[in-house]
């Protein structure tokens, strides 16, 4: 059977989005172009950023329509993980929160792309 394990996010500049998204998880793009950038991750998974001015066909919603997720470790690391973003500048749409899956918070990336960061509850 066939899983996911790409992401495409749809970005007004690629070039300003990878800069971002290295500075985020230190890690340089595999790929890059004036209209798509694309990053992979240890665990296999690819996250695209492709021009949202050049994409077909033509994308309809943009940021803030899905949600990329971070799991972190322990509850140190996400509270860690929520100040390293905080001094990135990122927006913190929610702030750090108890819900039924356990502890999260939700910041924003350049294009309105929504970041949860989130900790399993024990």
């Amino acid at each position: 059977m066939q899983h996911p394990n790409f992401v495409i996010l749809y970005v007004d500049q690629p070039a300003r989005s990878a800069r971002f998204y290295s500075q985020l998880f230190d890690l340089q793009p595999i790929e890059a172009s004036p209209t798509f950038a694309m990053f992979k991750f240890a665990s296999g998974m690819r996250l695209g950023l492709w021009s949202r001015h050049t994409v077909e066909p033509g994308a309809e919603v943009l940021g803030g329509g899905g949600e990329l997720i971070v799991q972190f470790e322990d509850a140190a690391a996400l509270e860690a993980g929520l100040a390293r973003w905080q001094a990135l500048g990122l927006p913190i749409l929610q702030p750090m929160t108890d819900m039924d899956f356990g502890r999260t918070f939700v910041a924003l990336d350049p294009d309105g792309h929504r970041l949860r960061a989130y900790v399993v509850a024990e």
